[in-house]
């Protein structure tokens, strides 16, 4: 019983690692593409015209 107990913690643990850094990576990912995307629209907003 005490090892599949053992086993269940071990899986679940490193199921968890990698999802958290899944998530960190992607976050940081998201972050950069907001900051350029951004960064264009204040740069060429001059150029709207109506």
């Amino acid at each position: 019983m005490q090892e599949k107990i053992y086993k269940v913690m071990g899986s679940a643990g490193a199921t968890t690692l990698v999802l958290g850094i899944c998530l960190l990576v992607s976050g940081i990912v998201s972050g950069i593409l907001l900051i350029v995307n951004g960064g264009r629209l204040l740069k060429n907003k001059g150029n709207v015209t109506f």
